[in-house]
């Protein structure tokens, strides 16, 4: 299934799949000739472990592999001012606490909530997309259902 992703994103996950094919998997296949070295394999956990982090470097550049290929990029300019989508940064007012907080909407993979970047798929997420300012909206939280008003919508990064 398709994630959305900003460009940012998309140029981090570049950028980190670089670095995992040609820095780290070179070092992993030293580690793997240095334990080789070491003799008799049948009872060498230096080549064990080796080739564990060989299979786990593997799997991690499949997997970001699989999600470049399947990424749907969102650039600034595509970003709706008007409704809630992914990559809005909106204000929110929390009508119980009387409280504004701001959030920017990231994909799954960009979301980092300590720094006010959440996923379209987190609960307060999921429920402001397609909202536009004015609108109240329900979360279901476990402390109960919490009612949010869409104050302001803008693309500026954070």
């Amino acid at each position: 299934m398709a994630k959305t992703i900003s460009r940012a994103a998309k140029e981090e996950l570049e950028k980190q799949l670089d670095y995992l094919v040609s820095v780290r998997k070179k070092e992993v296949a030293d580690q793997l000739k240095e334990a080789r070295s070491f003799g008799d394999l049948s009872e060498n956990a230096e080549y064990d472990e080796a080739k564990n982090e060989q299979a786990k470097l593997a799997q991690e550049i499949e997997d970001i592999q699989q999600m470049l290929r399947e990424a749907v990029v969102v650039d600034d300019d595509d970003i709706s001012v008007d409704e809630v989508g992914i990559g809005s940064v909106v204000k929110l007012m929390d009508l119980e606490y009387n409280e504004m907080i701001e959030v920017q909407i990231v994909g799954t993979i960009e979301s980092d909530p300590d720094n006010g970047k959440i996923s379209d798929d987190s609960p307060i997420g999921k429920a402001a997309l397609k909202k536009k300012v004015g609108e109240i909206f329900d979360v279901e939280t476990p402390g109960g259902i919490v009612k949010f008003e869409v104050m302001d919508i803008s693309r500026k990064n954070r």
